[in-house]
């Protein structure tokens, strides 16, 4: 049987959001008036068709109930978690690798206070939580044991959770529980909960949000070669498969983040199909969080123009994003974003 994949698309922002959305002429996402939207593509693995949000009633009965079910969960606001304010996107979350050999900022911060004294230039910069990572997975590194992950963080978890929220970037269901007890706030897992199986009875056991990241392969591997058959459809049908998974582990689903791993397994035509089509994960109904900072795939497209740092092409992305309504921005330069945030919100705020 055929199926079918819902897109939002033809945003409006701001007062103009806000005056259609009371006329009935576009639809708010996430319940947020701010941002809405009036047309819809809908997708199958052969086709792709954009439409009205008016002509959806004029569609097969079978594919207008499939449409109007995932429209509901477009429209249907976020609760708010682990400080995140998802009435007001989108949210910043600030990078800490408190690691040797991360791709862009490896051995910048793993210095005792030097980790504390940054995730508080961040948080204080405008990140609503700030995600701490001991393991680089960058492409083509190698798993570290357990207690030398744990030696990395320990310190500066334990400094940082007694004031800023954290979020914890690991693997490892050990890593976990003891970043629970210290007072972590969410748990980003690269694997997409699949590296160690007590992951799922740490996340139950302790009710915490977590996100849900889609990878492809392991670190060490998952640039040789990635192949999709339909990459945004492959990643959405992955994303459906591990929420039914979580659901019938015991798990409430009402705390969950998506995130479609942009790099993890990913060759520059997949990333630039993610990013231009993200709006396709909002029909899942729960909040999207994407990492662009920094990544190989602005080096790609920039070629001579690229710099170390990569700030240009992080900001036009994250903004590509923000108009397709994403909720959650995982970024190194947070000052910079929230700067070219607040910009792109007073200019469309007509």
């Amino acid at each position: 049987m055929k199926k079918y994949y819902t897109r939002v698309c033809n945003f409006y922002y701001g007062n103009t959001s806000k005056k259609l959305v009371s006329q009935k002429k576009s639809l708010p996402l996430c319940g947020n008036k701010k941002i809405s939207f009036d047309k819809i593509e809908i997708l199958t693995r052969t086709s792709k068709k954009i439409i009205g949000i008016k002509e959806i009633k004029k569609l097969p009965i079978f594919l207008k109930k499939k449409i109007n079910r995932d429209i509901k969960k477009i429209i249907r606001k976020n609760k708010n978690f682990s400080n995140f304010d998802f009435s007001d996107i989108p949210n910043v979350m600030g990078i800490l690798n408190l690691t040797p050999d991360s791709f862009s900022d490896g051995g910048k911060f793993n210095k005792k206070n030097l980790g504390y004294k940054h995730a508080k230039s961040l948080y204080e910069m405008g990140a609503r939580i700030i995600d701490i990572g001991g393991e680089s997975t960058r492409p083509g590194s190698k798993e570290i044991k357990i207690k030398d992950e744990w030696k990395r963080i320990k310190f500066t978890i334990e400094k940082i959770c007694k004031s800023i929220p954290v979020s914890l970037d690991t693997r490892k269901s050990a890593i976990m529980e003891k970043g629970i007890k210290k007072g972590v706030k969410l748990i980003n897992d690269i694997s997409g909960l699949s590296f160690d199986k007590k992951t799922i009875e740490v996340l139950k056991k302790y009710k915490i949000p977590f996100v849900i990241h889609h990878i492809q392969g392991e670190p060490r591997t998952m640039q040789k070669n990635p192949k999709y058959k339909n990459v945004l459809l492959d990643i959405y049908d992955f994303f459906e498969e591990k929420i039914d998974f979580v659901r019938k582990k015991g798990i409430k689903i009402n705390n969950i983040i998506i995130d479609p791993g942009i790099g993890f397994g990913k060759n520059l035509k997949h990333n630039m199909n993610l990013i231009s089509n993200i709006s396709i994960f909002h029909s899942l109904g729960f909040p999207i969080l994407i990492g662009l900072s920094r990544k190989k795939f602005i080096k790609d497209i920039s070629g001579k123009n690229d710099s170390k740092e990569r700030l240009g092409g992080t900001i036009s992305s994250v903004l590509i994003a923000t108009m397709q309504g994403v909720q959650i921005l995982r970024v190194h330069d947070v000052n910079e974003i929230m700067q070219s945030i607040k910009v792109f919100k007073k200019l469309i705020k007509k």
